[in-house]
């Protein structure tokens, strides 16, 4: 059974404008489902997903911080369809590709049978593609939130956010 996503996709782009957009908080809600990617990005440092309503979505560790072509931290989310899943690994893979770049997603270090994997394997996608899209036109996809049964918080008993 897998236990690892990943997830490539080339964008017309720098890396140092690519890896501003993974780490700076006031770039990420354009992309990230409204949510903010919080952390001072030093290895063993907080790292915060905050949603639009100051909820606290997924936190983890930095794991590696190499500006700009590779970022790795632990993963473990909040909400309650998925919590108690062990910590997984979120790892961004920046690579200059002639005038473009390709950024690889990896999630891994999930147990078989993983709620969350199932969940992240439509959500990595979308997130990427709209990233792809804000960087390329101005505008990221019209999409801008997840489907709500993932927002479910802790305290909700596994309700969706509102």
């Amino acid at each position: 059974m897998t236990t690892s996503f990943t997830y490539a996709s080339y964008i017309r782009t720098d890396p140092g404008t690519l890896w501003d957009m993974l780490t700076d908080p006031e770039l990420t809600p354009d992309y990230w489902f409204d949510s903010r990617v919080e952390s001072d990005w030093r290895i063993g440092s907080q790292v915060r997903l905050v949603g639009p309503d100051g909820r606290l979505w997924d936190h983890g560790e930095v794991l590696e911080c190499a500006p700009p072509r590779r970022l790795s931290f632990t993963w473990i989310t909040v909400m309650d369809d998925f919590a108690g899943e062990p910590p997984s690994r979120l790892s961004f893979d920046i690579e200059p590709v002639g005038e473009d770049v390709r950024l690889t997603v990896t999630h891994d270090g999930f147990q078989p049978g993983s709620a969350l994997l199932d969940s992240i394997a439509e959500g990595w996608p979308q997130l990427v593609c709209s990233l792809k899209s804000l960087l390329e036109t101005g505008r990221p996809l019209a999409v801008s939130t997840p489907d709500p049964k993932y927002l479910a918080s802790p305290g909700d008993g596994g309700q969706a956010a509102q």
